[in-house]
């Protein structure tokens, strides 16, 4: 997962994933534009009981480009102590070269790694949001949950360049519940590690800044707190 190389920008024309659109409007007499990607995700927040764990997705996402895009600001003296930081990080931690520039370092693939709620795009009308949840689970993570024991915690939109929708849910899994490794569908080209996040460890982890995660992560682990811990009677570090 964290052997990143042969890195290339390019002009995004047309995705399967993201729809650009412009908008013109008016507002109190001034015209106004704004561009957007309109999508809309399920996300699911996973509890083992057996192990009274939460389950993650960790994997590399376009948020490594914020990093590339800081280390190409540097002045010559940070640059020089960020290529030295780099030449001397662990060898799992790979790092390519820009073809257009042999001098330039590209930073560690381990910057682009993200923790994940399990998630994924609805992109199936033929299915409820409930089902397509349920897939998810099963090919990110590899629990097999029935759609009955899907629980809606609530749904959000997202500002910016995004538009985008998500409807987040809970479900409580076990051992029991566990048919496969998971790691998502290759022929789509995902490569998704599954992880655990201890019960007790919860919101220590979500308020960690030096672990990437998603603000779900962050408000779902703050959800269950409020409202399933006492059921479990441990604390969450707070």
């Amino acid at each position: 997962m964290e052997e990143i190389n042969n890195v290339e920008v390019v002009p995004c024309t047309e995705s399967d994933y993201l729809k650009p659109f412009r908008v013109h409007y008016n507002q109190n007499g001034t015209k106004k534009s704004w561009d957007f990607m309109r999508t809309h995700d399920v996300s699911v927040l996973i509890f083992n009981t057996t192990s009274h764990c939460f389950i993650l997705v960790k994997q590399f996402r376009p948020v490594y480009m914020s990093e590339w895009e800081r280390i190409k600001t540097q002045t010559p003296q940070s640059t020089e102590k960020a290529e030295k930081e780099a030449a001397e990080a662990p060898a799992q931690e790979g790092q390519a070269t820009s073809e257009d520039d042999s001098s330039s370092q590209w930073p560690p693939a381990s910057v682009g790694v993200t923790y994940e709620l399990c998630a994924g795009l609805v992109d199936k009308p033929q299915l409820s949001l409930e089902e397509i949840a349920r897939q998810e689970v099963l090919e990110e993570c590899g629990y097999d949950v029935p759609v009955s024991k899907l629980k809606r915690i609530t749904s959000y939109s997202g500002v910016g360049v995004t538009g985008s929708k998500q409807t987040m849910f809970y479900a409580e899994v076990s051992d029991d519940n566990c048919v496969g490794a998971g790691g998502g569908e290759p022929c789509e080209g995902e490569l998704i590690e599954v992880v655990k996040v201890p019960l007790h460890e919860a919101m220590t982890f979500a308020y960690n800044e030096r672990i990437p995660k998603t603000m779900g992560v962050i408000f779902s682990f703050i959800w269950f707190h409020n409202n399933m811990s006492p059921k479990y009677k441990i604390s969450t570090n707070v």
